[in-house]
């Protein structure tokens, strides 16, 4: 049964076109991450970066090294789209962007984390069998069909995101459009649509239409008398985010997926007319078919457990913040705060203020007023920093955070000294205040 719904010949044509717009994309991504200043933003201007825990040596290249980073990173999405040297290109991709998502988190966003996820899975996709320079190189690779997991893996994928994008809504804030009005509250100046933005009926209709969009589009993509339809709303909701929220090209990545929905035979007819009809419905099993059944198992049952993980660590996911990254909680909430370092000299008992100014940008300082894994980062460079001056200090934090605009609370031990704390990784750290407080 699972030999014949995994390795099951279809047509190659919706791999082919999906891996022309994922380099497309991939390309506008990264040379225009150069053309914006994020590069220079993120990488280049600040003194260092807050990276994920457990890989601090990773950081920018000197100078102005990011931007061949990122060049490399566009001549290689190039290489992608046009399929030549492709299983390189695609494994120099992904490699390259997970390195600029793991050496800084002021710029996180859960699109960075699936497009290394998607990276990884073209990787081992034959999407350069048709249409590609690299058979044009050597035609004896070309192939008309694909096996039927490289669908089906896209498609548990986005089931994954979407279902836990449509669950993690769920909870007061969101449902009484509180979060919806939050995140709209700055974009009144937009031209025509900004008064628009700011309308009570709209707000709800965000909140609810999320969580059915996200909870049912991909259902309704595999339904083929709703296929059509539910294509139609997702270019309106995909336009909608990228013109309010500016997402880069996640929302097209977003519609380009969507290929992998709709009948093989359709996109090959749309795509390339020339090409020969796939008349093989054969189930072609290679000698390695248990051990990608294994693989692609085990990938799937990571991804459905990571999100789960915050519901086994102490205290509000919303508060605390453990547990939110590679869950799939995007635009959730919102989170402002007022901190303050203290150094103490352990010898003389000295207290030093710290100004954020001399150690961090304004978007680093943004971050490290409210989340607590970036406070802990800065307050152990801080103890590092003074210890190259030869000072033994204690570093000591006083945060007040609101989270959805509500009243400011103390969310950091202020009597602890997070210099000596260790980061947990898997449970709860003490130092972080209870979400309910008296």
């Amino acid at each position: 049964m699972l030999n014949k719904l995994f390795f099951k010949e279809i047509d190659i044509a919706p791999l082919v076109a999906f891996r022309m717009l994922f380099g497309l994309l991939c390309f506008l991504e990264s040379f225009g991450a150069i053309l914006t200043g994020w590069v220079r933003r993120v990488l280049i201007e600040p003194e260092f970066t807050f990276s994920f825990i457990g890989f601090e040596w990773l950081q920018p290249l000197p100078g102005y090294g990011m931007y061949v980073y990122f060049g490399i990173m566009a001549l290689l999405s190039l290489f992608v789209m046009l399929g030549y040297k492709y299983r390189l290109s695609v494994i120099g991709f992904t490699i390259l962007w997970a390195g600029a998502y793991i050496m800084q988190k002021s710029s996180y966003n859960n699109h960075y984390y699936l497009l290394i996820l998607i990276s990884m899975i073209m990787a081992i996709m034959p999407a350069h069998r048709y249409a590609s320079i690299d058979v044009k190189q050597r035609p004896e690779m070309m192939r008309l069909s694909m096996p039927n997991w490289c669908r089906l893996i896209i498609i548990a994928q986005l089931f994954i995101v979407y279902t836990y994008a449509s669950v993690a809504k769920l909870y007061p804030d969101w449902l009484n459009a509180h979060v919806p009005g939050l995140l709209m509250e700055n974009k009144s100046h937009y031209i025509l649509i900004g008064d628009l933005l700011q309308q009570r009926w709209l707000h709800y209709l965000l909140a609810y239409g999320g969580i059915i969009f996200d909870g049912f589009i991909v259902p309704l993509l595999l339904y083929k008398p709703t296929r059509k339809w539910a294509f139609a709303v997702s270019i309106v909701f995909h336009l909608f985010n990228s013109i309010v929220f500016q997402i880069g090209i996640f929302p097209y990545l977003s519609l380009a997926f969507t290929l992998f929905f709709f009948e093989p035979d359709a996109i090959r007819r749309l795509w390339f007319k020339k090409k020969p009809i796939n008349k093989s419905n054969a189930i072609s099993i290679p000698s390695h078919a248990n051990v990608l059944i294994w693989v692609l198992s085990i990938y799937v049952l990571i991804q459905i457990s990571l999100p789960l993980r915050h519901h086994f660590i102490e205290d509000d996911v919303l508060w605390t913040e453990e547990g939110h990254r590679m869950s799939w909680r995007m635009m959730l909430r919102t989170r402002s705060g007022a901190t303050t370092f203290k150094v103490v000299n352990k010898e003389t008992q000295q207290a030093m203020p710290v100004a954020l100014d001399q150690f961090l940008t304004p978007k680093q300082q943004r971050s490290a007023a409210t989340k607590p894994d970036i406070i802990w980062q800065f307050a152990q460079y801080l103890r590092s920093y003074y210890a190259e001056k030869g000072l033994d200090v204690a570093v000591y934090v006083d945060a007040q955070v609101s989270v959805n605009g509500r009243r400011f609370k103390p969310l950091i031990d202020p009597k602890t000294d997070l210099a000596e704390v260790e980061w947990q990784i898997v449970q709860h750290s003490d130092w972080i205040l209870p979400s309910k407080q008296e």
